[in-house]
């Protein structure tokens, strides 16, 4: 289970990206709501799989609407991050200071959404859920209890990218963190059109 937490805490996609990103622009507290609306989708993800017909969900993951409109999703957020910005510019003597306002609710629901559309995931955890349930002979408690720590290892590994990443922070000039949108931006386009 830990070994599971770790190696999902460094699986590269959006949400890893966007992770980073948050943590560098707009501190701990909002990186880490960002994370808990994605640990919590991932809760979800679980729980249907657990809980949800395996008949239903292979369905539901094999029609490419779902990825179309994940896709469609994915495209749209970064047009979004690359064109809009909701910044206050504020110039000093030295130079020119960024000031982002946290919404934390929608940092949540960003994290919260952004791992839902990825349906990728929910294959995932079925397969997860499928292999450790068998394993465990449906011992719900010990099911229980290995997804509980694998969750737990992902969020503690999660905290210590966030505070890696605010260490860069100092070193950003407004100009640095433009190009680290707009490349945010263009990852997502890719990762969406994929």
């Amino acid at each position: 289970a830990v070994l599971l937490g770790f190696g999902l805490a460094f699986m590269v996609g959006p949400v890893f990206f966007t992770l980073i990103e948050t943590s560098i622009t707009k501190g701990f507290r909002a990186a880490l709501t960002f994370d808990i609306g994605v640990v919590l989708a991932d809760v979800m993800f679980i729980t249907i799989s657990y809980y949800g017909s395996f008949a239903i969900l292979k369905k539901i993951q094999d029609d490419p609407r779902i990825f179309m409109i994940g896709g469609m999703v994915l495209v749209s957020y970064g047009l979004y991050t690359i064109f809009y910005q909701k910044t206050k510019k504020i110039v000093t003597d030295e130079e020119l200071v960024v000031v982002e306002s946290n919404n934390y609710v929608g940092l949540f629901f960003k994290g919260f959404f952004l791992n839902t559309i990825n349906f990728g995931v929910l294959a995932f955890w079925l397969a997860i859920v499928i292999a450790v349930s068998s394993n465990f002979q449906m011992n719900s408690s010990r099911i229980f209890n290995y997804f509980a720590i694998a969750v737990f290892t992902f969020l503690v590994i999660d905290v210590v990218k966030i505070i890696a990443a605010k260490q860069l922070k100092a070193k950003l000039t407004p100009v640095v963190l433009r190009k680290i949108r707009h490349a945010l931006g263009i990852f997502f386009i890719v990762f969406g059109i994929i």
